[in-house]
């Protein structure tokens, strides 16, 4: 542990450093700034979205992947880090590459499936994990590949009549019907014709004569079906087709999103979620980003009234809030809304808590309902050293301090102690942050906090 917070002490800084100057404190894309993420997957569930994605290594100079992670929200604006409930050792069959996945529930269980390549053939295989959490921990289903010819990106889909549908492929699109535990099929193997009708015309490539890349994210919306997928490599764009059928025929529609960002891949997620559509894709917005260090972000959209869907447009800043968070009950440290300098681990208490931390380093908190006024503030902290404190700020990283609580060396990193202050000023709905002062080197851990109002 020294020895890396002893690494991470230049690149954290650097790193906080680069996004306070590139990345203002209003802008919440990409949603996550502490690791690179990619292949965005968001699942609706219980009043929460839960996003999977993968996670690309730093300095990576290929698609580098050795985990996948996990975040989710309830307002679309703040993001709280479950960690990694899955990676590659997870699959005991599993050599490498853990690629793009999307997770699904079906009857209190929640099933993920990844494309992985095989230490028996070297050749990409689609697994599943299962879990009685939608945060983990999964384990393999079944110890082997669920289906496997040689393609990747899996999709996956429940029909209103009970029908699960996994479709993935690279070059070619394929798909099974899932049996309802989810880790079987019937009828096979079965390929969707790939016609430039209903996937779009590519030129140039005789090889690939439609739009279709890989990537596709299918679902259905008010009874017609749609795909919407990466297409013409590279730099990829996304596209979408729609039908009236789980399995085809398939007419493609357009564009979703444009060739953009510093990423020649892209990969949706779309979801309905309190009342308004969302958009998830990735690039490479954060410092060092490219196209194997990826982002994910967020744009929320509307369809238009005939069911199709308009172009988007990246942007830095985002979705605005579709819930307000409620400052007096416990919120995990690792909910953000955008983090300067920080990282995330897993703490001795359970779940993650953010690390890391140098003098300047903050958090920003979206969006916070104080009401008539907070009073004190109580916060969960580890340290091996005095003399460093949480300022608790409003209106921005340099605005207004609210108040202050000190840290005391509680003798180790992962030893825990809850210290209290007071605060005033804050009142009303208003983002919140945390501000870490000290001298220097890592100043403190911070599992949760909380505030408390007059009675």
């Amino acid at each position: 542990m020294a020895t890396k917070r002893r690494f991470w002490t230049t690149v954290a800084t650097a790193v906080g450093l680069v996004l306070t100057v590139i990345a203002p404190a209003r802008a919440d894309n990409p949603i996550v700034q502490h690791i690179y993420t990619a292949d965005p997957a968001p699942l609706v569930h219980n009043g929460r979205v839960y996003l999977y994605t993968g996670h690309d290594e730093d300095n990576s100079t290929w698609f580098t992947m050795k985990e996948w992670r996990v975040w989710s929200s309830a307002d679309m604006v703040n993001w709280t880090d479950h960690g990694s409930p899955m990676s590659l050792a997870t699959f005991s069959w599993a050599k490498q590459d853990a690629w793009a996945g999307q997770a699904i529930e079906r009857n209190g269980k929640f099933y993920w499936y990844v494309p992985v390549v095989t230490k028996a053939s070297g050749r990409p295989a689609i697994g599943v994990g299962v879990s009685d959490s939608p945060t983990g921990p999964f384990r393999d289903a079944i110890g082997r590949p669920l289906v496997e010819n040689g393609e990747i990106d899996p999709t996956v889909m429940i029909d209103d009549d009970g029908q699960a549908y996994l479709y993935w492929g690279n070059p070619n699109l394929s798909y099974v019907r899932l049996n309802t535990d989810m880790i079987s099929y019937s009828g096979g193997i079965n390929r969707i014709p790939l016609t430039t009708a209903g996937f779009g015309t590519r030129t140039g490539d005789p090889n690939r004569p439609t739009l279709y890349e890989e990537g596709p994210w299918v679902y259905k919306r008010n009874g017609l079906y749609y795909n919407v997928f990466a297409a013409k490599c590279c730099s990829e764009f996304i596209g979408y087709s729609t039908s009236p059928g789980p399995t085809g025929p398939w007419t493609y529609r357009g564009t979703v999103m444009p060739t953009q960002g510093s990423s020649f891949t892209n990969h949706p997620g779309v979801i309905d979620f309190k009342g308004s559509s969302y958009f998830f894709y990735h690039n490479g917005a954060l410092p060092g980003g490219g196209g194997f260090t990826r982002s994910v972000a967020v744009e929320k959209f509307s369809y238009n009234a005939d069911g199709t869907i308009p172009t988007i447009n990246m942007s830095t800043a985002g979705p605005p809030a579709a819930d307000t968070l409620n400052p007096y009950v416990r919120q995990e440290a690792e909910t953000i809304g955008w983090g300067s300098g920080i990282e995330t681990e897993p703490s001795s208490e359970g779940g993650m808590n953010v690390g890391f931390i140098n003098n300047g380093d903050y958090i920003k908190v979206k969006n916070v309902a104080f009401g008539a006024g907070a009073t004190t503030f109580t916060t969960r902290v580890a340290s091996t050293t005095a003399g460093s404190s949480v300022e608790v700020r409003s209106d921005g990283p340099n605005g207004p301090v609210a108040g202050r609580c000190s840290v005391p060396n509680t003798g180790g990193w992962q030893s825990w102690t809850s210290v209290t202050c007071p605060v005033n000023g804050l009142t009303g709905t208003r983002d919140l942050y945390l501000r870490f002062s000290g001298g220097n080197g890592y100043l403190l851990n911070a599992n949760w906090w909380q505030f408390g109002r007059a009675s």
